[in-house]
């Protein structure tokens, strides 16, 4: 359930998380393009955390 949880919070990023600011720092990106970028990984990792956990679950009983 913690898992499944975690994953699901990744989704759509918003600006008051920290590592969104370093990304766009980093990378030298607009808001727009940043929040265009950072919200389509955060939402794919939360996808992809909430299938490892179902796949998980089929072998922990």
């Amino acid at each position: 359930m913690v898992l499944a949880i975690g994953s699901g919070s990744l989704m759509l990023g918003h600006v008051n998380d920290g590592g969104f600011w370093l990304f766009k720092e980093y990378f030298n990106l607009s808001i727009k393009d940043t929040l265009r970028s950072w919200t389509v990984m955060e939402t794919s990792i939360g996808i992809t955390g909430l299938i490892g956990v179902m796949v998980l679950s089929l072998f922990v009983k």
